[in-house]
């Protein structure tokens, strides 16, 4: 299991699951119990999602319990309706955006080097947080306009990525590639990195993000920005799914074939292009690095 993955489900425990139902016997977990408790975080105010994520806790614990040929020892049917789980409707779900006109200055104030860069790379290749800040410079082409997904980094540790479909191709648009060349040029290692050469802290960035955005601002808004300016360049769907990682609907076959045709997908790239404008990232990048040099 990732530790993303663990930390989550500790979560879940200490916060809501061993202070309401801890001391009861697995015995004494039903349907009435998870009603209760649903109830519970529902008058707190936890998400839809948050409340169902608990849940599913609740019965992995439970399930957990089997004897020594393997069957469960307390079996239960989960009543949905009677423990009034939420049903949830995606379309109702929030999924907070951000528009040009907050991205540039975003990128733009950023003050560190390596978070601008950083900053510029989320929306400009669809990269989750996790695989970004797991990129080595080895796993970018010689020219940087390819990069091989293989790894995430989650609290300064390795992991694999999210799913199958993660371990992908991404084309990045030469006007991000120019920044990465002069970026990575003398670098080794991870792309982002500590002074002690280990993945930056995605707590620790998300901070830095706040104070660029003047506003609390989740990394998933840069991923949904470029599938919007890969769907309004009118980007194949294969294509766009393939370089954001939800590739499930391809056969092997063919999506070995995107894979394989840089071509094919580096024309497309280069049509939708970034979707913003970076040259004030160049700008600021060339002026710090002369400074630094000066120091």
């Amino acid at each position: 299991m990732k530790p993303a993955t663990i930390s989550g489900w500790n979560d879940a425990l200490k916060a809501w699951l061993l202070p309401s139902i801890g001391s009861l016997p697995l015995s004494e977990v039903t349907n009435k119990t998870a009603r209760e408790l649903v109830e519970k975080m529902s008058v707190a105010g936890l998400s839809q999602k948050t409340i169902v994520n608990y849940f599913q806790v609740v019965r992995m614990v439970v399930a957990s319990a089997v004897n020594e040929e393997g069957d469960q020892i307390y079996p239960r049917n989960w009543n949905r309706d009677f423990i009034g789980l939420p049903i949830i409707q995606r379309d109702k779900q929030s999924r907070p955006t951000i528009t040009q006109a907050e991205l540039e200055p975003l990128v733009g104030n950023t003050k560190k080097h390596q978070h601008r860069v950083l900053f510029a790379l989320l929306p400009g290749t669809g990269l989750r947080i996790g695989e970004a800040l797991g990129l080595r410079v080895e796993n970018l082409s010689a020219d940087r306009r390819v990069i091989q997904v293989k790894q995430s980094a989650w609290r300064g540790r390795v992991q694999e990525p999210k799913t199958l479909s993660a371990f992908r191709v991404v084309d990045v648009p030469e006007a991000l590639a120019k920044i990465l060349r002069e970026y990575v040029a003398e670098r080794t290692g991870f792309v982002f990195s500590t002074r002690q050469g280990k993945p930056l802290r995605t707590e620790n960035i998300r901070r830095r993000l706040r104070q660029a955005a003047g506003r609390t601002v989740g990394f998933h808004v840069f991923r949904r920005y470029r599938a919007a300016v890969l769907r309004k360049a009118r980007v194949p769907e294969d294509l766009i799914q393939l370089w954001l990682g939800h590739a499930q609907g391809l056969t092997d076959r063919y999506a070995a074939q995107l894979r394989d045709d840089l071509a094919y997908r580096q024309e497309w790239c280069e049509r939708a292009g970034l979707g913003f404008n970076c040259d004030t990232c160049d700008t600021k990048m060339q002026s710090e690095s002369l400074n630094e040099k000066v120091a």
